[in-house]
């Protein structure tokens, strides 16, 4: 009999490449890890797992133990969901990792909504860039991920999670007052080529997205300055050390002296927002109303 404890090891390793890296984000030593890698290796009479490089790949076979194991750990929560439904009343925490403007557009009104609807229930907010809070769910750091697609990102059918659109908006082009393009009522990108950019650090989801964008419309753009800070991006743009891409949402309320601020013209950058929670999960009684709170939060913004 497969000790599903261990599938969940198999799948930690799977996804950090490393047995350091998977000891660590499940709180136990490598030694234990390999150990309870070994016994599984034993239970199954395949090796599961083999060198690569300082790191470590599945065989074909543990290509195969994995997928199920994602089924199994799924319906295991959902045994979770409905033992915890049996047992009656939403009371309990829920811990939610989302980035900064997502928090603010839609994970604060939704906290609002449910100290009325659900008192019971407690949100724990925990403030995660894009790329990171949906590991944080994957290692049971959070239960729920206000999270951005980009590439590299787990995909829709990832077998792992469950998503919930919430919402999509467009990057408007910030630009410098005195740039060529401010008095233009829409910004065409390949027109951006030959400027200086302010973008962000390497691994966030928006320069993903942004670089995506320009390699659409054929260029590279020169990054020259970058910061996760969209108030630092558009403080830089004000006095014209470059032009920049940012969510429309996050411009919001912002202090934008010294810059213009025009949409772009065809297809745009967009952030895609969801809400991700671990398979099988998605109907517990204490996720269930932070979902359902969280997509009503967002039936009012921009959307494709």
């Amino acid at each position: 009999m497969i000790d599903p404890r261990r599938l969940r090891i198999l799948r930690a390793v799977a996804d950090h490449r490393t047995v350091t890296a998977a000891a660590a984000a499940l709180y136990l030593t490598p030694s234990a890890v390999s150990q309870q890698l070994a016994a599984l290796e034993q239970e199954t009479g395949h090796a599961l797992l083999t060198r690569s490089g300082r790191g470590v790949r599945l065989t074909a076979a543990g290509e195969i133990l994995l997928g199920h194991a994602h089924a199994v750990l799924a319906q295991l929560e959902r045994a979770e969901a409905e033992l915890a439904a049996y047992a009656g009343g939403a009371a309990g925490e829920v811990t939610v990792a989302a980035f900064a403007t997502g928090i603010a557009e839609v994970l604060a009104p939704a906290v609002q909504a449910l100290s009325g609807t659900h008192p019971g229930i407690r949100v724990r907010v925990r403030d995660a860039e894009g790329d990171e809070s949906l590991p944080m769910v994957l290692d049971g750091e959070a239960d729920l991920a206000v999270a951005v697609d980009y590439r590299g990102a787990p995909s829709e059918d990832d077998l792992r999670l469950a998503r919930v659109a919430l919402y999509a908006e467009p990057f408007d082009a910030v630009l410098p007052a005195g740039h060529p393009l401010a008095l233009s009522a829409e910004v065409v990108l390949a027109e951006l080529a030959g400027s200086d950019w302010i973008g962000h650090s390497p691994g966030n989801p928006c320069r993903e997205v942004i670089q995506l964008a320009c390699e659409l419309a054929g260029f590279q753009p020169r990054l020259v300055h970058s910061s996760d800070d969209f108030r630092a991006v558009v403080a830089l743009a004000g006095v014209g050390a470059g032009v920049a891409l940012v969510p429309r949402s996050a411009l919001r309320g912002m202090d934008l002296k010294g810059t213009v601020v025009r949409p772009v013209a065809g297809p745009a950058a967009t952030r895609r927002v969801f809400a991700a929670v671990r398979s099988g999960a998605e109907d517990h009684p204490l996720i269930r109303p932070v979902l359902d709170a969280l997509s009503r939060a967002a039936s009012g913004l921009t959307t494709d």
